[in-house]
């Protein structure tokens, strides 16, 4: 029979043969909820570009949650190859609290490692029978609003921002202004639920609220979801900047020798063909060309960054969100 450790080792190889010869290589792609559509289109796009270009058959495997939740979960236990994000220090945190990855990742990719982008809207009923407009028309006394916590979102964490970020601007700088802006606000949301799809169905489903603040993606698939709703989308003067951050987790490619085809499926992404499928997904894509073809749906606003707003995730995290934080002190829920 000869060596067993041999016999094993060439059955393994046959299995991991396909059926034209070439190699077959498995990768894992741990993503944010925000882009589960546009991955289920791209990864079978990479797929058929890889092989026509390689002859290699590729195997996309996803998982998707929140962007900290699944950055937790690589620290934890899985082997991912590659994270697409919705924060930017999600991915940092896996170099800070593990070196999974280089500190300077982000320069790795063009345009720091952000393909396309989304902002916070407001997504509100048919004809807009409240004449939302504007972040003051949510702290009108009649106006319901639901949200998702930003305590427990990443949605609702950009949501707060956003709101954040027009009070500052609006009061040029004033921060006790804005904190008084932004207790108004969370005054006029009923309940807070856990995260966008609780606040979607709140919303959607149960017909609760006269605005809901969701991503401009998500906000475009609730349309698609409930075409007898019949919502519109208010997209505000001033919002905030929500990328989509990428990187390879250098610690899982190096054991699963996979470099060639995971930077290449990242570099794809700024391809014609992956930023249309973005755009076509409801995500400004980065490419500014591609996005003027879509100037009627991605109308130009303001859009201030999370560094504008709070000097970054980090100092947001900490003033705003962590325990005793700002939003705690407003929170009346």
């Amino acid at each position: 029979m000869g060596n067993p450790v041999q016999f094993i080792l060439a059955l393994l190889a046959l299995v991991w043969l396909s059926s034209d010869g070439a190699a077959q290589v498995k990768i894992l792609n741990v993503s944010s909820e925000l882009t589960r559509g546009f991955y289920q289109d791209y990864n079978p796009a990479f797929e058929a570009y890889w092989k026509g270009k390689t002859g290699q058959t590729v195997v996309i495997n996803q998982t998707y949650g929140d962007s900290s939740e699944q950055a937790k979960s690589v620290v934890d236990e899985v082997d991912a190859d590659i994270v697409t994000f919705d924060r930017s220090d999600d991915i940092d945190w896996l170099y800070s609290n593990a070196r999974f990855l280089e500190a300077k990742w982000a320069a790795r990719l063009p345009n720091q490692s952000v393909p396309f982008s989304s902002t916070i809207v407001f997504l509100v009923r048919k004809n807009n029978p409240r004449d939302i407009r504007n972040w003051d028309d949510l702290i009108r006394s009649n106006i319901s609003v639901v949200a998702p916590s930003p305590k427990t979102s990443s949605e609702g964490r950009y949501g707060y921002l956003a709101a954040w970020g027009y009070a500052l601007k609006k009061s040029a700088g004033d921060e006790k202004q804005a904190r008084a802006f932004v207790a108004k606000l969370y005054a006029h949301v009923p309940i807070l639920d856990a995260g966008g799809d609780g606040a979607t169905i709140t919303f959607a489903s149960y017909g609760l609220g006269d605005v809901l603040l969701a991503y401009e993606s998500q906000a475009a698939l609730i349309q698609k979801q409930f075409p007898k709703a019949q919502f519109e989308v208010v997209l505000p003067p001033v919002s905030i900047k929500v990328d989509s951050v990428t990187a390879w987790v250098d610690r899982f490619v190096e054991r699963h020798h996979d470099e060639a085809v995971v930077r290449a499926y990242l570099e794809y992404l700024y391809s014609d063909e992956a930023q249309e499928l973005a755009a076509q997904h409801f995500f400004r894509p980065g490419n500014e060309t591609i996005l003027a073809r879509y100037s009627t749906r991605y109308q130009p606003l303001e859009l201030l960054t999370v560094k504008d707003v709070a000097g970054s995730w980090q100092k947001a995290q900490q003033a705003h969100f962590a325990d005793g934080g700002i939003f705690d002190q407003i929170d009346k829920h």
